[in-house]
């Protein structure tokens, strides 16, 4: 039997969860600070996170949690976690091995650029 770990009742007090109890987690390459992907935690999936150094998050549309990487091979080596000033975002540094999006993308952000640094759409 495999011991779910909890999430610090201090940390939990201070997470501020949309109304089906996630929060928003931001994902970073630790040494570039290169935005990889967006995704969900629940308590749950931020406990293990925290407790076993693997990125765990929440599948909205699977309605389940899921390590990254797990069926991929694509994993992410937690470096930090940081929560912001309202408690509402996470940001998990992360060292991403190989692909961050499901599509097979470095990040989740190489495809559409709806405008640059000199205004051009």
């Amino acid at each position: 039997m495999t011991t779910v770990p909890v999430l610090d009742p201090a940390v939990a007090a201070r997470l501020k969860r949309t109304p089906d109890g996630l929060v928003c987690a931001v994902v970073q390459q630790y040494d570039t600070r290169e935005v990889l992907m967006v995704a969900w935690m629940s308590d749950e999936a931020l406990a293990r996170t925290l407790a076993t150094r693997e990125a765990t998050y929440w599948s909205r549309s699977r309605q389940e949690l899921w390590i990254k990487g797990a069926t991929s091979g694509d994993t992410q080596a937690i470096r930090e976690v940081r929560l912001d000033c309202d408690g509402d975002t996470l940001l998990v540094l992360v060292d991403q091995q190989g692909a961050a999006c499901h599509t097979g993308d470095h990040t989740c952000f190489d495809g559409d650029v709806l405008i640059t640094a000199d205004g051009a759409p």
